[in-house]
């Protein structure tokens, strides 16, 4: 399934798209919700963006995806949409044919926007499958959202209940250093991890700091960085049903009321999120996204503020 982008056609050829990919073993975490904002902020700053769904059971992204457009013809507005395509689920009895039907429909779908467009954003079901190992080894930027709690800590480690000190790695870890490995074997490449803190507090507690500190101490181990990403709001529920971001552009046209100060700053944290992703924005990042190292050894441009609102 695709859905036309608003971009319109590609007039040259940008290479290889950079690859982001959104991961994590545990669903709830905000996966879809964090590659829509990604996605939108990315068209906004002028970027020719695909996405793809690789979650064929819930497809929470697709729906997402068609939310937007449906909501933007209803209402004649002029949202972004990204070219976007979700890989159906193999549904014979033998798991061999149904990974390779499903496999084939998504190297399709990569070989069809990797040359025409600068990023592909892709969303990863909340389990361990082939395409979901394989999605982890193409990434360029990987993004593992996580609840800001304990519980979904355990999908990256183990935590000693005395001293807050990690003990251990998780299968979804052990899963993501060896993807980054083969990525590095294939052609040079490594991976820039990132795990994003969701769901977090507006205020200041106990568990947040002690959270903090064990992703301190395991980034050191697996070499990810973590960052802060959305808070408990209850607009990012909200913005389902019409396929919205924290990014558009929202009045009574667009929400059916009255933005608040809320609005203003989920905005405001959606940037700053996106500005600590640090995704190459210009040609010559978009070239150096082949090669993450030598990107990382000069700095390129990274995504601000003027980038997402066009200023």
């Amino acid at each position: 399934m695709l859905m036309q982008t608003t971009q319109g056609q590609f007039g040259g050829q940008p290479g290889a798209a950079h690859v982001i990919v959104l991961g994590n073993e545990k669903g709830g975490s905000g996966k879809s919700t964090t590659a829509l904002h990604i996605a939108v902020a990315l068209l906004k700053a002028g970027q020719r963006v695909a996405t793809i769904d690789l979650d064929s059971r819930q497809q929470s992204f697709t729906r997402y995806i068609a939310n937007r457009a449906a909501w933007a013809q209803s209402a004649g507005l002029a949202l972004e949409v990204p070219t976007h395509s979700c890989v159906k689920l193999g549904e014979t009895m033998q798991i061999a044919d149904n990974e390779a039907f499903e496999l084939e429909q998504f190297m399709t779908a990569v070989s069809a926007v990797e040359r025409t467009h600068h990023f592909i954003v892709i969303d990863t079901p909340g389990s361990d499958t082939y395409l979901m190992r394989l999605a982890h080894s193409m990434a360029d930027t990987l993004v593992t959202p996580i609840n800001d709690s304990f519980l979904d800590f355990d999908v990256l480690g183990a935590v000693d209940a005395a001293s807050y000190k990690v003990t251990g790695e998780s299968h979804y870890s052990k899963m993501a250093r060896e993807a980054r490995r083969k990525r590095r074997q294939h052609d040079g490449s490594t991976t820039d991890w990132i795990v994003v803190r969701n769901r977090l507090s507006m205020l200041g507690s106990r568990n947040k700091m002690l959270v903090a500190g064990v992703l301190d101490q395991l980034s050191l181990q697996l070499g990810f960085r973590a960052i802060d990403g959305l808070a408990e709001r209850v607009m990012y529920r909200e913005f389902f049903p019409r396929g919205l971001t924290a990014l558009d552009d929202l009045n009574e046209a667009t929400l059916g009321r009255r933005p608040s100060m809320g609005h203003v700053t989920a905005r405001e944290e959606v940037i700053e999120l996106l500005r600590k992703l640090k995704l190459p924005l210009d040609e010559r990042g978009r070239r150096r996204a082949a090669n993450r190292a030598e990107w990382f050894a000069q700095v390129d441009k990274p995504l601000d503020v003027h980038d997402i609102l066009g200023n």
